[in-house]
């Protein structure tokens, strides 16, 4: 059976200051985020009813705008209330949200500053971002590089900068991998298509420096549930040709939550105590009315 498309759904969504009928949410095919993708967005997770971290996402969120050269016409405040009404009015105290925000369809050309610049926020109740994730995924190098830091805007969750990631998820899946890993400019190890990565070895944790992509809530929070622990943490420049010398791998971001890896290109990974602590500190911490 075909999954049920986004369009075709009951519900809400707010958008532009008011709530609306899910199947109503419509913009002209002339805006000018869809030719030249002049959008932002959250992806964030509500647990019993609660948005995880949602301050952050929302300060990302005007941060993301402003990077792009345009601001949101709504507080982080403001942003915070509509999304816990959003998750009460669903009835679905345990889904996924997504806000965005985009210019509009004023102007058409490179330039767009006299776009009016809209927000949206929707939510659909979503389990696990990979099937089976606990049996731990294959990943495949990706075909595509996190650009360097003077080339795009890497501190932006900007729509444009996922194109990269939608092409090389897409080789993976055709190659019979569940996920691509990338490299930036310099060759180094960055992260996955849609989540940054974490390595393990003799009981510390490894991850790649975020300076040319972003640095996640999720991955922020994981770094420090282990130091709360007293694991050490070592962010650092890493190397493909390291990955034989660690034993333990997993993605982590607010979709992908906290995913065990069990390949890297014919390299094998063992999800263990560490991916373990890690999984289930990350799961009471979400479940917490407090996590907020």
């Amino acid at each position: 059976m075909a999954a049920q498309p986004f369009d075709d759904r009951d519900g809400w969504i707010w958008m532009d200051g008011e709530f609306i009928p899910h199947r109503d949410a419509r913009i002209h095919v002339l805006t000018h985020a869809m030719h030249y993708a002049s959008a932002v967005f959250e992806g964030e997770r509500a647990y019993d009813g609660v948005v995880f971290k949602s301050r952050e996402h929302s300060e990302r969120l005007h941060t993301s705008a402003n990077l792009l050269g345009f601001k949101l016409p709504y507080s982080a405040e403001e942003l915070c209330r509509v999304k816990a009404e959003l998750v009460s009015r669903q009835k679905t105290p345990n889904c996924y949200m997504r806000a965005i925000a985009w210019r509009g369809s004023e102007q058409m050309g490179v330039s767009a500053k006299r776009d009016d610049v809209h927000v949206a926020i929707a939510s659909w109740p979503w389990g696990d971002y990979f099937a089976d994730k606990m049996k731990g995924v294959r990943l495949m190098i990706a075909p595509w590089r996190r650009p360097a830091p003077d080339t795009a805007p890497i501190a932006s969750k900007a729509a444009g900068l996922y194109m990269i990631c939608t092409l090389s998820r897409h080789a993976a899946t055709d190659a019979g991998f569940d996920d691509a890993m990338m490299m930036d400019w310099r060759g180094q190890i960055a992260e996955g298509t849609g989540a940054n990565i974490f390595f393990v070895k003799d009981g510390v944790l490894h991850t790649p420096y975020p300076d040319c992509f972003l640095n996640g809530i999720t991955r922020r929070t994981v770094i420090g549930l282990a130091k709360a622990r007293g694991i050490e943490v070592v962010e650092r420049a890493i190397w493909p040709s390291e990955l034989a010398s660690f034993s333990e791998c997993f993605l982590t971001g607010s979709a992908a939550e906290i995913t065990p890896v069990r390949e890297i290109a014919g390299l094998p990974f063992k999800p263990a105590a560490l991916t373990e602590t890690i999984l289930n500190d990350f799961a009471a911490l979400t479940r917490r009315k407090s996590a907020a």
